[in-house]
């Protein structure tokens, strides 16, 4: 099973009930298809980018959850039918990374969770920095010297 992040939008004037039945029916479903919820977490009321069916503002709401790939599309269908729901985004969210780091006074090595990517994606990003060529820069010859 992968980790998802579902950020939902609703619309500012929907009742509470309505509100809480939308991200229950969410949970649910979640559920119901074999996966399981890692955190609901209400972020309030925000002002939108830019207006969405008249609507300036929106409740954001997200849930992060681990459920099957296949689960995911027949998800996005419920939440694209309901009327309450204005956006929804749901993301493959990146599995923090158990980081051991020696303690110095203690002399016992400890596990801290971290949220960075894995360490063989930043020694690819640094082999392709090592690959440009300083006759290819955009700079000036002037600011070089």
């Amino acid at each position: 099973m992968r980790r998802y992040e579902l950020m939902l939008v609703i619309r500012p004037d929907a009742p509470d009930d309505k509100v809480s039945a939308v991200i229950d029916r969410t949970t649910r479903y979640v559920v119901a298809s074999g996966g399981q919820i890692v955190k609901v977490a209400p972020w309030g009321r925000r002002r939108l980018a830019y207006p969405i069916d008249r609507h300036r503002e929106g409740s954001y709401h997200i849930i992060v959850f681990e459920s099957p790939a296949e689960a995911i599309a027949e998800l996005e269908r419920s939440l694209q039918i309901t009327e309450e729901v204005i956006r929804y985004l749901v993301t493959r969210a990146v599995k923090p990374v158990k980081v051991r780091r020696d303690a110095a006074a203690a002399g016992e090595a400890e596990e801290i969770d971290t949220d960075l990517p894995p360490v063989e994606d930043e020694e690819e990003d640094m082999d392709v920095a090592e690959r440009i060529d300083e006759s290819e820069s955009e700079a000036a010859p002037a600011a070089i010297d």
